[in-house]
């Protein structure tokens, strides 16, 4: 896959790349070799774009991508990671389960630290557990509850690590389309991360952060295209989750009625919604994650081929299924 500049940066990005929050064990456990194996499946599907975050299973993410890529040329991938969330020592949770979905023991809690002592500190931790020596893009991870701290303090800090070449890149990353739009237009960002905000299903980033960051330059990593799993079969159902929990009956009724339409094109669900999340000009590249080789796979191809005709599009629209203006 050719790479793709992120912002004004020298940093690039393959336009699929790998999220690796299940390689935190979210949702269900997998062993070391499985994660390996899902990263070289990645490897050798052209994908050098490689997304984690110390939330991703406390650090465990972290841990498995850096030891998969250990032997992999540095210069021919790229890395982010995020701050914001310090891990912090609690040895008394080690009996317990993470209660932030990622199947790993309590023995660290998250704290939310967005000074420029956090981030500072937020990042030699995450350069430890991933083997490196720099990170490619940093992401401002969730600052929607503390948008001052992150504008006033992380942001700053990050700026600096830019200037002086220790970082390549730097990024803001929710699902909060609005707080992503105030950090494009005050601050000089260089991505956004939009993380289930412009999707098949839906697409409120669409009017304002899209365009906003084409004027701007800013490059729009688009994650959560599948709305947490509800989009990544071809006939979803009710035990599928949606933004992190059990699917609502009236948005499931409207993906089966895209469903419908999708059979009548002959194209699949996964299909239309990774051609979808990848057609906007804003979209340097779509970041999609996966516990097993066979869905890193399986993303690829379909990611490569051909997109369903501009009929299908066009039904969609008809039938109030997808907003008029959104490319495809």
């Amino acid at each position: 896959m050719s790479g793709v500049r992120i912002g004004r940066s020298a940093v690039t990005v393959s336009r699929l790349g790998l999220g690796c929050a299940q390689l935190g064990n979210l949702y269900a456990a997998i062993d070391d070799a499985e994660a390996d194996a899902t990263v070289a499946a990645a490897w050798d599907c052209g994908i050098r774009y490689f997304d984690t975050a110390p939330h991703y299973g406390l650090g465990l993410s972290e841990r498995r991508l850096g030891a998969a890529l250990r032997a992999r040329p540095r210069q021919a991938y790229t890395i982010s990671t995020k701050v914001g969330r310090l891990l912090v020592p609690d040895p008394a949770g080690a009996g317990r389960r993470d209660p932030e979905g990622f199947q790993v023991p309590a023995d660290h809690r998250r704290v939310w630290d967005f000074s420029a002592d956090g981030v500072r500190r937020s990042l030699e931790t995450s350069l430890a557990r991933l083997g490196l020596d720099r990170i490619d893009l940093v992401l401002i991870h969730d600052p929607e509850d503390h948008q001052q701290a992150a504008l006033e303090q992380a942001y700053p800090a990050l700026h600096e690590l830019r200037a002086q070449g220790t970082i390549g890149a730097i990024g803001v990353g929710t699902k909060h389309w609005q707080t992503l739009h105030r950090f494009v237009v005050e601050t000089d960002v260089d991505a956004v991360m939009v993380a289930g905000r412009y999707t098949l299903l839906e697409q409120p980033a669409l009017h304002t952060l899209l365009p906003e960051c084409q004027r701007r330059g800013v490059s729009v990593l688009n994650v959560g295209v599948f709305n947490s799993g509800l989009l990544a079969v071809p006939h979803p159902h009710a035990g599928l989750h949606y933004e992190y929990a059990h699917v609502p009956p009236p948005v499931l009724e409207r993906v089966q009625a895209i469903v419908a339409v999708c059979d009548r094109h002959d194209t699949t669900l996964p299909a239309a919604a990774l051609a979808f999340a990848a057609a906007h000009p804003a979209v340097a590249a779509v970041v999609v994650g996966a516990d097993h080789p066979d869905q890193v796979r399986r993303n690829a191809a379909l990611l490569a081929a051909p997109p369903p005709p501009e009929e299908f599009w066009s039904d969609l629209i008809a039938e109030g299924l997808l907003q008029g203006r959104a490319p495809f």
